[in-house]
């Protein structure tokens, strides 16, 4: 079933539904009549000579110069061509759908003043899988993403590269094996294909979903981890985590409540008071969900507003352009400044749960990291080595970007967001820490072969299950790199409760 665009109604779970799984777009015939409309105030301000910026006159410092009517057309060209100055490997695929999927809806508000072609070409192209090659670096937030918004901007009209059915081709023979004819830009359309934060939207609103995928994981091996040290549960008390207030603390100890009920925790030697990387699970992780949702919050509203620069209000004072500073990328950038910080933290806390899993003084009567052959055997001793020097990196990659302004264009525009560079991180940090999270897992499963499948909740062992199908029983030592790939891979794309 297709998903309507139309400028209103876009969410991060769209995004990624378009981008990573490839389900089909269609235009609403309202909005591309609100994009028709302004385009007819524009085209009326271009025959009376208003001058416009980025219209008629050139961009950044060259704003002050004015464009002769004969050299519009040919200027968006020219423009887009010289902002195409990114560098690096290209980006993934969904992320480059992503930002398109942001940039049509943008577009699709009526505020833009670009043709209907822009976006009904941008549409064309995602459904038929044609993917803009995009280098993943060189855009610093604002005026938007230029660079990497305008290397995909070339394959509207045919130039530069594009991806298509695995292969990666020249943009005119991939619109060609499509389908799809090239398109010329007129005036303002290149401008408006690239003048927002749209890779930000896009990355940043696949990590929200990414990061929401992660925190069911980390409390479903909190719970399992709970459950093979004979934790205390006490702690998890709803009538704590009320009294206290915090909606994500409540909502988190609810549910590992719930993925531990049923199990056997009743082992001699309970203690009264857990440690800390057992105890505060519902608090740490449950700040983290706050944090997600208030990221999530940011995005809808970026996913629906006007991000762009001039903006034009055709129906006002017989119509207005103002010039501003939409495509600023800061309030995006700032939420996953925080998502970044909040998975990391998460991510660290899992990691104490895991050594205490492996450390013989510590796991409550469970074998030295988790083999019966200790001494001949090293069992699990390594995977924690690895999760700790993954928790290492993320904390690096928590350093704030966004307050890291760099200024461009002959310092007009003297301060930028930074915010790709934002979202480049918290992508990375969630790509380590669903591995964190999968080696914390892996020795729940481990401990709960030891101490009996049978001893578990219902919903943990429907989880060891499933472990067991992609990670065999460590008997004696073999080489883990493999399972421990296998188990990010089970965080990054199993259901924990999406």
């Amino acid at each position: 079933m297709s998903i309507v665009l139309s400028g209103q109604n876009l969410t991060p779970s769209s995004v990624l539904r378009i981008a990573r799984h490839g389900e089909p777009v269609e235009l609403a015939p309202e909005a591309l009549e609100r994009v028709r409309h302004c385009r007819a105030f524009l085209d009326r301000n271009i025959v009376a000579g208003k001058v416009m910026y980025g219209v008629n006159t050139g961009i950044g410092e060259l704003s002050e110069v004015v464009l002769p009517p004969e050299r519009i057309r040919e200027y968006q060209r020219y423009l887009v061509c010289s902002h195409a100055a990114g560098y690096g490997d290209p980006m993934p695929e969904e992320v480059v759908r992503a930002a398109w999927v942001s940039r049509v809806n943008v577009l699709l508000k009526g505020h833009s003043g670009c043709r209907p072609e822009i976006p009904s070409q941008m549409v064309a192209l995602l459904n038929r899988g044609v993917t803009p090659v995009v280098c993943t670096r060189g855009s610093v937030g604002a005026c938007g993403d230029l660079s990497p918004m305008a290397q995909a901007a070339l394959v509207l009209i045919g130039e530069g590269e594009a991806f298509f059915r695995g292969r990666r081709l020249p943009a005119a023979k991939a619109l060609a094996e499509a389908g799809v004819a090239p398109i010329a830009f007129e005036a303002r359309d290149g401008l408006a294909a690239i003048n927002g934060s749209n890779v930000i939207a896009g990355m940043g609103s696949i990590a929200v979903m990414d990061a929401e995928r992660f925190l069911l994981a980390s409390e479903s091996a909190a719970a399992m981890s709970l459950l093979a040290l004979n934790a205390n549960l006490i702690s998890y008390d709803e009538r704590l985590h009320r009294a206290r207030g915090f909606p994500g603390a409540v909502r988190s100890a609810a549910r590992i409540r719930a993925l531990c009920r049923g199990g056997a925790l009743d082992r001699p030697g309970k203690k009264l008071q857990d440690a800390y990387a057992l105890r505060s699970t519902p608090q740490v992780t449950g700040a983290a969900w706050d944090t997600l949702d208030h990221a999530r919050g940011a995005f809808e509203i970026e996913l629906n507003g006007v991000c762009d620069n001039p903006v034009f209000f055709p129906d006002e004072d017989g119509g207005t352009v103002l010039n501003g500073a939409n495509f600023q990328g800061t309030p995006t950038a700032f939420p996953l400044e925080f998502l970044g910080i909040a998975v990391t933290t998460v991510a660290a806390l899992s990691e104490r749960r895991t050594n205490r899993l492996l450390n013989p003084h510590l796991s409550m009567g469970l074998p030295a990291f988790l083999t019966k052959g200790a001494g001949m055997f090293s069992g699990l001793m390594l995977v924690q080595y690895t999760a700790g020097a993954l928790v290492c990196e993320c904390r690096v990659l928590s350093h704030p970007a966004a307050t890291g302004s760099i200024p461009a264009a002959a310092d007009q525009e003297d301060f930028v967001s930074m915010g790709l560079t934002t979202a480049l991180k918290t992508r990375q940090i969630l790509s380590h820490s669903a591995a964190v999270v999968g080696i914390e897992l892996l020795c729940g499963a481990q401990a709960l072969d030891l101490l009996g499948p049978e001893k578990a909740s219902p919903p943990l062992r429907d989880l060891h299950a499933r472990i067991r199908e992609r990670v065999k029983r460590l008997t004696e030592d073999r080489p883990l790199h493999d399972d421990i790939n296998a188990m990010a891979d089970f965080v990054r794309t199993n259901d924990f409760g999406c």
